[in-house]
Parts: C-alpha cells; sequence; structure tokens
C-alpha cells in the first residue's frame, strides 16, 4: 500500500532526507515513480534524478516543478539518454532567478514532447539553448510558446521554430499584448510565419521505416541522427558521416515532384554505400578546394558504381536525381555526376565525356582510385574560376564526403567573438531625442528603427490627407529582413494614388527640343517595328505550294535533268510580343538641380516622354508608373500610363504632374510592379527602373536592410519571368546597384543631362 511519504527505507541512502522535505502530494508522485524508475535508469542517472528532486524543493517554487521534474525526467531519458539529465537540470535552475515556477514546470512537463520530436540528443541541447535565448529576448512569450509546443512541432523543426520565434520578436517586441498573441498562434501573421517556415516531411516520422530499410539492403544497423541545417550552403544541409551515426536533414521538402521520403531513402543509401566501399580515409593535406571537390565527385561515383553492382536497383533511385543542371562550374559537376551514374548514356560535354572514359578505365576496388583520377580531372580545369561555396553540384542526395578526408589536427587560438548587433524598434520621440548617430553603418553596435507612422503638428495622420476615394484598396506585401533572413508577412502597404494633371504643352515642347534625338534613332526605330508577313520559299516540308518552284521542278522532270525538291513555302508572320514596364522613383530627391537649369526630375520627364515616343513607334505594349514612400505603411504608387490605355495627351498630362516627394522603399514597390506586369500577356516583359539613389525609407536606419529587400524583389521578378533593369542617376551607384540587379541588369549615367537621349537607346538596345 503507497505511504503517504516515502519511508527512508525506500530510498537511496544519500537521499533519505527527501522523505521528510517532500510535501504529501509530491511524496506520492515520488513513490509511484521510484520502482518504475530504478528499472529504467543507472544508479548514476538515478542519483541525478533524485538529487533534481532536492533541488527544485529547494527552490522553492511549490510542488508542480517537483512533481513535473519526477514525471518527466525518466522519459527523457528513455528517449533521448541519461546523459541530458544534467543539462536539463543545470537549465532549470538558472532559470529559477529569471521566471515563474509555473514557466518551470511547462518548461519540465514539455520536455518529453519535445525530446520525442527532435529524436536526438544534440537538437535537444539545441532546443534548451533556444529557451534560454528566448527567455533573455522576451521572457513574457515563453509561457504561450510552451502551451502550444506539440502544435509548433507537428509541422516545424527546430530551425523553423527559432526563425518564428525570432520573427515574432523583433516585430513585437514592446508590444506586450501583440507578442503574447503572436506566440500563442492567434494572429493572422503568426499563422503565416508558421506556413512559411514549415517543411514537408521531418525525419522523426520516417526514420524506423529508413532504418528499416538500410537493414533490409546492407544486413546491419546504422544509426540515423536528425540535424538542423539553418546555416548552410544554397543547397541546404548535406548529409554525413559523424561519431558512427548518419546525420540527415530534420526534414525536407519535396523535389521537382519526387516524394521526400524518396529522397531520405536516396541520402541514407549514398552513405551507406560510402562505408561500405571505403578502405581507408584520404589524406587531405596539400590539396586544394578544386582538388577535394573533383575527388570527392569521383569517389561519389565509384561508391555508387560498386553498390549499382550489388545492388541494382539502387540506380533507379538515385538516377531520378540528376535532372537538374545549374550554370558554370556546377553545371559541369551536374553533367559528369550524370554521365558516370550512366556510363551507357552519351556525355553531355567534352569534359564529361573524357571523365566518363576515364572512370572505366580505372579499378573501383583500390583505393587510391578516386583520388589520381580526381586530381587529373582537376588538371584539366586549371585556370577556370572556382568556388567552394557556391560552385556546388545540384544533386540533392549526396554528402559532403567529410568521411572521406584525413587531416592532421593543428590547433589554433580562437579570437574573441564579437558583440552581436542589436536592433531596437523606438517611438518617435525617442528617435528625435536620443539618437546619436543618424548614419550608423553596419559596424554600429545598435541600429534604431521607428516603428510606427508619423502624424502631423495637428496629432492627424498623413493616411487622412487624400481627398479622394483610392484608385484601388491597399496591397500588403511581404519584406524581406537580411538580419533575421526572413520574408516579414504582409509588412509593407502599397496604396495607389491618382496622377495630378500637367500641362501637356510641355510634352510637346520636350519633343519639340528633342526632335534632333528622335531624329538619329529614327532608322533604328523603323528597323524594330514588325514587318507584316514575310515568305520563306525553297523548303521541303512547308504549309503551302511554291507554284514557280514546283513548275521549274516539273519542267526539269520532262527534260530529265535533276529537279529540285524544295518546292513547299511557310509564310512567317513578324510581329513583336514585348511589354515594357518603366517604374520610376519619385523620391524627394528627383528635386535636386542636375545641370543648373533643370532638376533630376524634369530630366526624368523629359526622358520619359522621348521613350514613350520611341516604344508607341515601334507598337510594344508599355506601362509608366511611379513610387514613393513614407515609411513601411504608406508606398505610394502612381501609374501613368498602363498597358490598355494609349499614348496621348493624358498620359502625357499625367506624366507632366508627377512630383517629387518622400522616400524610396524600392522593393515594395517592385513588387507592385511585377504583379501588374504579370498580367499582361508578353513572351517578353521588360522592367526598367529609373532612380537616382539608392533604397531607403524613414522607417529604417540600417542602410543594407531595404537594398537586401530590393535585391530580393529582383529575384522574384526574375522567378516571374520578368527582366529587370536599373538606370541609376547617382555616381556612387557602384557599391550597391550591381548587388541589387546583378552586374549586366544596371547603368550608370555619369552625365545627367544625356539621360533623355540614353533612355530611348537603353529601350532600343534591350529588345532588339
Amino acid at each position: 500500500m503507497p505511504l503517504s511519504q516515502p519511508g527512508s527505507e525506500a530510498l537511496p541512502a544519500d537521499h533519505a532526507e527527501l522523505a521528510e522535505a517532500l510535501s504529501s502530494k509530491a511524496a506520492s508522485v515520488l513513490d509511484a515513480a521510484l520502482p518504475d524508475a530504478r528499472r529504467k535508469l543507472s544508479p548514476k542517472a538515478l542519483d541525478i534524478w533524485l538529487q533534481g528532486v532536492g533541488a527544485l524543493i529547494r527552490m522553492g517554487r511549490g510542488d508542480e516543478p517537483v512533481i513535473a521534474w519526477i514525471e518527466a525526467a525518466p522519459l527523457l531519458a528513455t528517449e533521448l539518454g541519461e546523459d541530458v539529465l544534467g543539462e536539463l537540470l543545470s537549465v532549470i535552475l538558472g532559470f529559477a532567478s529569471r521566471t515563474s515556477g509555473a514557466v518551470i514546470t511547462r518548461v519540465l512537463a514539455t520536455a518529453p514532447t519535445a525530446a520525442r520530436r527532435l529524436g536526438d540528443a544534440t537538437l535537444f541541447r539545441a532546443y534548451l539553448r533556444f529557451l534560454e535565448h528566448l527567455l533573455g529576448r522576451a521572457p513574457r512569450a515563453l509561457r504561450p510558446l510552451l502551451d502550444h509546443l506539440t502544435a509548433l512541432f507537428d509541422v516545424l523543426t527546430l530551425g523553423g521554430l527559432r526563425r518564428w520565434a525570432d520573427w515574432g520578436i523583433d516585430a513585437h517586441r514592446t508590444d506586450y499584448p501583440e507578442l503574447q498573441a503572436y506566440f500563442a498562434l492567434e494572429t493572422e501573421e503568426s499563422r503565416a510565419v508558421v506556413q512559411r517556415e514549415r517543411k514537408g516531411t521531418l525525419l522523426v516520422d520516417v526514420q524506423r521505416r529508413l532504418m528499416m530499410y538500410l537493414r533490409a539492403l546492407w544486413g546491419r544497423d546504422f544509426m540515423l541522427v536528425p540535424t538542423a541545417g539553418d546555416f548552410e550552403t544554397r543547397t541546404g544541409l548535406r548529409p554525413y558521416f559523424e561519431a558512427h551515426s548518419m546525420h540527415l536533414p530534420d526534414a525536407l521538402d519535396d523535389w521537382n515532384n519526387i516524394p521526400a521520403p524518396d529522397l531520405y531513402r536516396a541520402q541514407c543509401a549514398h552513405l551507406a554505400a560510402h562505408l561500405a566501399c571505403l578502405r581507408s580515409p584520404i589524406r587531405g593535406e596539400g590539396l586544394n578546394a578544386l582538388q577535394t571537390a573533383c575527388i570527392g565527385l569521383i569517389d561519389d561515383a565509384r561508391a555508387e558504381a560498386l553498390a549499382i553492382k550489388r545492388l541494382p536497383r539502387l540506380y533507379d533511385l538515385w538516377v531520378q536525381f540528376h535532372s537538374h543542371t545549374a550554370s558554370g562550374m556546377s553545371g559541369d559537376f551536374d553533367r559528369i555526376a550524370r554521365a558516370l551514374i550512366s556510363p551507357g548514356q552519351t556525355a553531355e560535354s567534352e569534359i564529361a565525356a573524357w571523365t566518363q572514359a576515364r572512370f572505366g578505365e580505372i579499378d573501383l576496388d583500390l583505393p587510391d582510385a578516386s583520388r589520381d583520377l580526381g586530381l587529373e580531372l582537376a588538371a584539366r580545369f586549371q585556370g577556370t574560376p572556382y568556388s567552394a561555396h557556391s560552385d556546388l553540384p545540384s544533386c540533392p542526395y549526396r554528402c559532403d564526403n567529410r568521411l572521406l578526408w584525413e587531416f592532421e589536427e593543428l590547433e589554433f587560438d580562437t579570437a574573441p567573438a564579437q558583440a552581436p548587433q542589436v536592433r531596437k524598434y523606438v517611438s518617435v520621440t525617442e528617435m528625435v531625442n536620443e539618437v546619436e548617430v543618424e548614419t550608423a553603418g553596419d559596424d554600429a553596435q545598435e541600429i534604431w528603427v521607428q516603428s510606427h507612422e508619423f502624424f502631423d503638428d495637428d496629432g492627424t495622420s498623413f493616411n487622412d490627407r487624400e481627398g479622394k476615394e483610392p484608385v484601388a484598396p491597399p496591397v500588403l506585401y511581404d519584406e524581406f529582413d537580411h538580419t533575421i533572413q526572413m520574408m516579414r508577412p504582409s509588412w509593407a502597404t502599397v496604396l495607389e494614388r491618382r496622377p495630378k494633371l500637367g500641362d501637356p504643352a510641355t510634352a510637346d515642347a520636350i519633343l519639340h527640343e528633342h526632335r534632333p534625338v528622335m531624329e538619329r534613332l529614327r532608322h533604328r526605330l523603323d528597323a524594330m517595328r514588325p514587318q507584316g508577313t514575310q515568305r520563306i520559299r525553297k523548303l521541303e516540308e512547308g504549309d503551302d505550294l511554291d507554284l514557280n518552284a514546283a513548275v521549274t521542278a516539273a519542267i526539269d522532270i520532262r527534260t530529265r535533268q535533276q529537279p529540285d525538291m524544295r518546292v513547299m513555302m511557310r509564310q512567317i508572320r513578324k510581329t513583336r510580343d514585348t511589354a515594357v514596364m518603366v517604374l520610376l522613383d519619385l523620391s524627394e530627391s528627383t528635386n535636386d538641380p542636375a545641370d543648373g537649369e533643370s532638376t533630376v526630375l524634369d530630366l526624368t520627364q523629359s526622358a520619359c516622354i522621348l521613350l514613350a515616343e520611341a516604344i508607341n513607334r515601334v507598337g510594344d505594349a508599355f506601362a509608366i508608373h511611379g513610387f514613393c514612400s513614407d515609411g513601411r505603411s504608406q508606398v505610394f504608387y502612381e501609374r501613368f500610363k498602363d498597358f490598355d490605355q494609349p499614348w496621348g495627351d493624358l498620359a502625357a498630362a499625367r506624366l507632366m504632374g508627377a512630383q517629387g516627394r518622400l522616400s524610396t522603399r524600392m522593393g515594395a514597390a517592385m513588387r507592385h510592379a511585377t504583379h501588374h506586369l504579370s498580367q499582361v500577356k508578353a513572351t517578353r516583359k521588360l522592367m526598367l527602373v529609373l532612380t537616382d539613389g539608392a533604397p531607403a525609407d524613414i522607417d529604417v536606419r540600417d542602410p543594407q536592410y531595404l537594398r537586401a529587400d530590393a535585391r530580393q524583389a529582383v529575384q522574384e521578378a526574375s522567378r516571374a519571368g520578368i527582366t529587370p533593369f536599373c538606370l541609376t542617376l547617382d555616381p556612387g551607384a557602384d557599391a550597391y546597384v550591381q548587388r541589387i540587379f546583378g552586374a549586366h541588369n544596371a547603368i550608370i549615367v555619369e552625365r545627367v543631362e544625356r539621360l533623355p537621349e540614353r533612355l530611348p537607346q537603353l529601350y532600343a538596345a534591350l529588345t532588339r
């Protein structure tokens, strides 16, 4: 019969004092758990468990933390091993002075759930560090997160959970109700970030099947360990073998319509093939990065060839992941890998054919075969630029080959780590009265960001200044935050405004002033115009019979001469299928003088008038839009001419009424322009961005923030089939414009006064 308090004889002698220290409720729970703990825990782990009971009693936070520890610790040791008990106890005792007993109880109660979903002691230790990180940055967020931990771990990896939490902390650090609502999954933005971070298949859900699969293939057991790959290369975490375990990504998405479980099987089988054929590690001293990569590429093929020889169906599993071909050196590696795994097929390049032939000549069982052939392959690449970080094969299942290498161990003195940069979201008053340096750079200890919109002296918001109904409802766009490497859902608001009308006579005066420029471009523009239908004759296969050629062939036959059988013709309609979006930066800086008489905005308007005349003459569809911004909640967007509107006096008057004001939030404007351009049916789509400076806004103090977001917007436009091109008037734009648009998609106009001539010439060159 259970006792109300365990007697001293029921406990080890070293912990007999617990019988007097425990309350009746906690004593009953310990009495029930002690027999099972004796069976499952080693004497050392049992001692740690009982030490934890005594430490939590002395902590003085009530019975709940003690009971939670008694119930959770044996389950945790069963899931991850006994070594984690001491670390968990140390973390919990560290929480004692920083949070309440209720939170400590929730940490302990949810620890078995975290251990079961993470499935690895290393990841669980990282989870404990994450809790310490969260407690240090946002203590109020810890309890709602723990209340929903099961739901979060059902869809998120540890890395995804950390990014989701960091996003909420950065967005709502000083707004406590919003912070708690975010971590309680009560807001739309919280659920939106969860959806962004969720993965397709978690390793813990397929781990048992993978272990059975490997045992069926190789007749032995392998230990599979989930590993978070938050800071890995562009191809994600590459599998590796270390400490007698296969380390695989903790989650995978489907790859090119191939299910994620198949990718997991391919990764496991590849690592097992390496282990089966590896005789001894390869000495890595004296090898450069290219030689290492080439040797690894050859050894990957050697291991797979030996495995396929033993298990032929592995070829069907692996070959489906070799369908992608990257550019540059990565593409060469992809073609070589495809040629080596399919020796019966014709290689796609000269270097791949040579490697395929040499690979067929070597003895795959020799341990030095991969090294020798890899060095020969690297010699053939000599002089070709190579980057170990970017020139990686596209194949997603192959490992990082660390099990191949053996290096001489060297000891280096570690440099002291720099303190991380702190971002603060402050009020307008703090920003005005306390900021010390308005142009803080990347090396600043703190970067302050204004967290709310500005209000005028009369207390009204600038949002209330519009006298007419808006042209369209506000549109919310995500924005990229380079500090956390995540998209902020629905972060920037684009407001379309009616453009004000200017004087159309000014547009006529501009055309008259620049008539010599248009005359010089006239022949070039006429050559770009569609030439109607063109007949191509003398074809063996065509759409229509070429009557003249048929008569000539009949005459040749009658006169016993060899006839020309090319008696068909085809009619080809010469048309242009191009859509051009001109996006103008209308920030305050465009009011600066350019050549003493005209402002930057005047030259921009003149250039757009000439460009519109040129495009209208060629016949391409085009639109002219402009933008400025006043913080993330007010990105103003004006449409001077749309694709379905004719070019005439009304569009010219709207363009001449443009005004330079406010700031330049380029990323949100480009996303809105991409949306409009995506609605147009055209084979070729071009976005010309005309600006006079770097992206900037009043609520962003980090100069790299909006530049990184603009680069992300350029990549999104490219994925939508649009070619973004930037024409900048900033003479110092070399520092950022090529990083945003690419080295070949940006031009700096050094002489601003020549802008009206350069813009039509640029259009003609880009669309010829």
